[in-house]
C-alpha cells in the first residue's frame, strides 16, 4: 500500500450507513477507492452505496449486518475474499451509545455495548486482518474509539470500558503489526454531531427533560460535523499518525495526561521485538 493514497485501494467501513462511516465512505470513494461497506440499516447502507459510487469510488461489496455476530461477519469475510481477495485498509467505525451508572444499567444493556464496540471490531480483525497479514503488501487499520477511551467521563462506564478496551487493542497492534508493513491509527473523537446524539440512550435519566435537552444542545453547538471528524481521520492516515483527534480540546486534555512519549514508544518497539524474536524460536524449536 502506498502511505496514505487511497486511490485503487480496497478498504473495508463498518458503520458506512451514517455518521462518520458514511462521511469516511464518501471521502475514500472521492479519493479513488474500492470500497467494502456493512451496516445494520439496510436501507442506509444502500444509499450510501449508491452515493459512494456517484463520487467516483467502486463499490466492491456491501452487506447488512450486525458486527457483533461472528457468523455474520466471518460468512462476510469469506465472502469478500473468495471475490475480491485481501484488502488494504480495515476501518472500525461502527459503534453505539448507551450510558448510566452502574445500578441503573441492565446486564442485557452492558452486554449489547461491549458486543458492538469491542468484540465487533474484534470481529473484523480475527476474520480479516489474517488475510491482510499473508497478502505481505503492507495496510493500515483505522480503530474509532472516543474521547471516553482517553477520559472517565461521568455514567460512561460501560461506553468507556468498550472504549477502552479498543484503545488498549489498538495500542497492542500498533506494535505487533509493523514488522507486517501494517500501520494502526487510533482515532479519539470528542463531540461529534452525529445520529448517536439523538439515539442515546442514558439509564435512568429522562432525556426528553428539559435539561438534558439543554445539555443535547449545548453537545451539538460545540460538536463538529461528520465531514469535518472524517477529513481529520483521513488527514492522520495520509500522515501515517497513531493517534487521531477530531478536535482540539481533546487533543489539548489528552497533552495534560502524556509524559515521556518517546521513551515509552521505543521501549515498547524494543519489547515487543524482543518477545517476537522469543516466540519464532519457540515456534522453530522441534
Amino acid at each position: 500500500m502506498r502511505p496514505g493514497d487511497l486511490r485503487d485501494q480496497r478498504c473495508l467501513i463498518t458503520g458506512a450507513a451514517s455518521g462518520i462511516g458514511r462521511a469516511l465512505a464518501l471521502r475514500a470513494a472521492g479519493e479513488g477507492a474500492a470500497l467494502v461497506l456493512t451496516d445494520i440499516d439496510a436501507g442506509g447502507l444502500e444509499r450510501v452505496a449508491g452515493e459512494a459510487e456517484r463520487a467516483g469510488g467502486v463499490v466492491l461489496a456491501q452487506r447488512a449486518l450486525d458486527i457483533s455476530s461472528y457468523e455474520a461477519v466471518r460468512d462476510f469475510a469469506a465472502d469478500v475474499h473468495r471475490a475480491q481477495g485481501s484488502l488494504d485498509v480495515l476501518m472500525n467505525v461502527a459503534g453505539i451509545a448507551i450510558w448510566g451508572s452502574v445500578e441503573a444499567m441492565e446486564h442485557e444493556r452492558w452486554r449489547r455495548v461491549i458486543d458492538v464496540n469491542l468484540m465487533g471490531p474484534i470481529h473484523v480483525l480475527e476474520t480479516f486482518l489474517p488475510p491482510m497479514i499473508e497478502a505481505g503488501r503492507g495496510g493500515h487499520v483505522v480503530n474509532v474509539s472516543s474521547a471516553a477511551g482517553l477520559f472517565g467521563f461521568p455514567l460512561h462506564a460501560a461506553y468507556s470500558a468498550s472504549k477502552f478496551g479498543l484503545r488498549g487493542l489498538s495500542e497492542v497492534l500498533r506494535f505487533d503489526l509493523r514488522r507486517h508493513g501494517i500501520q494502526v491509527t487510533l482515532v479519539c473523537p470528542g463531540a461529534v454531531d452525529t445520529g448517536l446524539v439523538h439515539t442515546l440512550d442514558v439509564r435512568g435519566v429522562d432525556t426528553a427533560s428539559p435539561s438534558f435537552q439543554a445539555m443535547r444542545a449545548r453537545f451539538q453547538r460545540h460538536a463538529v460535523s461528520p465531514d469535518v471528524a472524517a477529513e481529520r481521520i483521513l488527514e492522520g492516515v495520509r500522515r501515517g499518525r497513531y493517534l487521531v483527534y477530531t478536535s482540539p480540546d481533546i487533543r489539548i486534555g489528552h497533552w495534560v495526561e502524556r509524559t515521556f512519549s518517546l521513551p515509552y514508544v521505543l521501549a515498547m518497539r524494543a519489547l515487543n521485538d524482543r518477545v517476537q524474536a522469543i516466540a519464532d524460536e519457540s515456534r522453530r524449536a522441534p
